[in-house]
């Protein structure tokens, strides 16, 4: 899973059917972007968790993505695990 920011959104009226009323999303991470399917209702400048590959298509496997935000993140951190 890619930790990244949402930088923009696309819309497409024709599409596949299996993608009617899907929402994309831009999503950068370090100097690379990616278009994500948004599965969590994330907005522009929210902090996401996106999974990539079969991971994308674990909420629906006849999605036709290999990218898909899972998580609005809230706050990152580490703690010490003893």
């Amino acid at each position: 899973m890619i930790v990244g920011t949402v930088t923009g959104s696309f819309w497409a009226t024709k599409k596949c059917e299996s993608l009617r009323g899907q929402i994309f999303l831009e999503v950068s991470f370090g100097d690379h972007r990616a278009v994500a399917a948004d599965l969590v209702g994330a907005g522009i400048g929210d902090r996401v968790l996106v999974t990539m590959g079969s991971g994308a298509r674990a909420e629906d496997p006849h999605l036709p993505c290999d990218a898909a935000i899972v998580a609005i993140l809230d706050e990152e951190g580490f703690r010490d695990r003893k």
